[in-house]
């Protein structure tokens, strides 16, 4: 079964998308530019979705839903967000069997029909902050697309929120970017850089976006999440407006925050290997499957004391299964599981049993160790958090090995091409060498990282004075 998927050192492009066919997390669309979204690959999503609404309802947001259609009088609204998104849009121009009054966006993003309801549900500053999120379907008609990190219809959260205050305001777009970066940290082993878009980067209607950039196995940075401070850009735009506690009338100040299942194709570029999917146990759909190995008369005895386990470690809340199909040799079993990325194997036969234990297989190393039937829903445990942990101190040594400190650009040039990686450098925040940099070697500023310190040096591209690095690279 692996052998059908290309070798990433051949071609790791086709590598990703033989990957999410077979594993299978995703089919292509009969509608160009779309995708189906497998069971696989949809079990992966809820997980995501999971541990995400968890975090934002521990902030205080709220789920809310709003229409799929967008009035285009709100389009037009907020100049820079209309421009920006323009070429995106898909617009509906005729319904129920004849030309509309006004034409009707399909949502690219929800800005401005939430801004407009918050300027009918705010009054008074007893209103805010407005903390809402929701999870919905996006279209924006990409002219290159590829399974999970560039479709025309995509599935995503979008968090919005209102406040008193910039400081509030501010407060809240850096506390949502902290909450993408434990989330892609602790749940999805993908280290990140946290840091600030540069202006050409930022969000369409924003005045600053923050973001998330991870680095996948080949060089290139994924964008994981981005978190935006609208300042009052929407909120002037819709005149949402509170009454203040001194009886005066104040523009609310507004965020928005959103991931989407590109972090799917995080996973699978990250973690993966040339067998296929290789899957952080705290989002495995299936974190542990058991194969009974057995000949004949073997069979009831074997498959019996399997059932025995897979019962005890689903009341232990382990995302559990058994394959115990017939005339399918164990070998392909094997193979097909890893395919599908399932963290740990149980691997059980008569001589196991006899010797009172199970061999476990971790999916990402194929390390074989055995434990004791007796406490195995105990042994399991630390198995998997372990094997979390390594996965992250993989990808962390991987994005190290990745970064580097590059002063000429020259040298730039050459490096970018391979190996890639971020490439650390100076640049005097003119977007005229942001241009000139992205035409010729197509890397593009990722991040202004938070925590860079104060650095005096050159631009790399026009040798004026620089007071930070910035981190460059080409990305999906």
């Amino acid at each position: 079964m692996a052998n059908a998927i290309t070798p990433r050192a051949e071609d790791y492009s086709r590598w990703y998308t033989d990957v999410v066919l077979q594993a299978p997390l995703a089919d292509y669309s009969p509608v160009k530019g779309c995708m189906v979204i497998r069971p696989l690959g949809m079990a992966l999503w809820d997980n995501m979705r999971g541990a995400l609404d968890a975090m934002f309802k521990a902030t205080g947001h709220d789920n809310a839903y709003f229409p799929i259609f967008i009035p285009e009088s709100f389009m037009t609204k907020e100049k820079e967000h209309v421009e920006g998104f323009a070429p995106e849009c898909a617009v509906v121009t005729h319904g129920g069997g004849r030309e509309l009054d006004e034409k009707l966006y399909v949502r690219p993003t929800s800005e401005t029909i939430i801004h407009h309801m918050f300027a009918k549900w705010i009054q008074s500053y007893r209103d805010l902050p407005l903390l809402i999120n929701q999870w919905c379907n996006i279209v924006r008609w990409e002219m290159r697309t590829r399974l999970f990190l560039r479709t025309t219809e995509f599935l995503w959260q979008e968090g919005h929120t209102a406040h008193a205050t910039e400081a509030e305001a501010m407060e809240e777009t850096l506390r949502m970017l902290g909450v993408y970066h434990t989330f892609a940290e602790e749940w999805m082993a993908l280290p990140c850089v946290k840091g600030l878009k540069s202006d050409s980067e930022k969000f369409a209607g924003a005045v600053k976006t923050y973001c998330i950039e991870a680095m996948m196995q080949d060089g290139k940075a994924l964008q994981a999440g981005t978190s935006h401070h609208l300042g009052q850009n929407f909120a002037k735009a819709f005149e949402e407006k509170y009454q203040t506690e001194s009886g005066g009338w104040e523009y609310v100040w507004n965020t928005s925050w959103g991931l989407s299942t590109r972090m799917i194709g995080a996973l699978v570029m990250a973690h993966g290997d040339d067998n296929g999917l290789v899957l952080p146990p705290k989002l495995a759909p299936t974190q542990i499957i058991i194969v009974p190995i057995y000949k004949g008369e073997e069979k009831a005895r074997v498959v019996g004391q399997a059932e025995q386990i897979l019962q005890a470690l689903a009341a232990s809340g382990i995302r559990v299964k058994m394959d115990a199909r017939e005339g399918v040799r164990p070998g392909f079993k094997f193979n097909e599981w890893e395919l599908k990325g399932v963290p740990l194997r149980l691997e059980l036969g008569p001589r196991d049993i006899d010797a009172g234990q199970a061999t476990s297989v971790k999916r990402h190393n194929r390390e074989k160790k055995p434990l004791p039937l007796s406490s195995l829903a105990d042994g399991v445990g630390p198995l998997l958090d372990e094997i979390q942990r390594d996965l992250y101190r993989a990808a962390l040594e991987r994005r190290e090995a990745f970064t580097r400190v590059v002063d000429d650009y020259d040298a730039f040039k050459k490096t970018i091409e391979s190996p890639g990686g971020f490439l650390r450098c100076h640049w005097c925040g003119s977007a005229a060498c942001e241009k000139q940099v992205k035409d010729e070697t197509k890397a593009t500023i990722r991040c202004i990282p938070l925590d860079a310190p104060e650095e005096k040096g050159t631009c790399l591209v026009c040798g004026e004075a620089s007071k930070r690095r910035v981190h460059f690279a080409r990305a999906y």
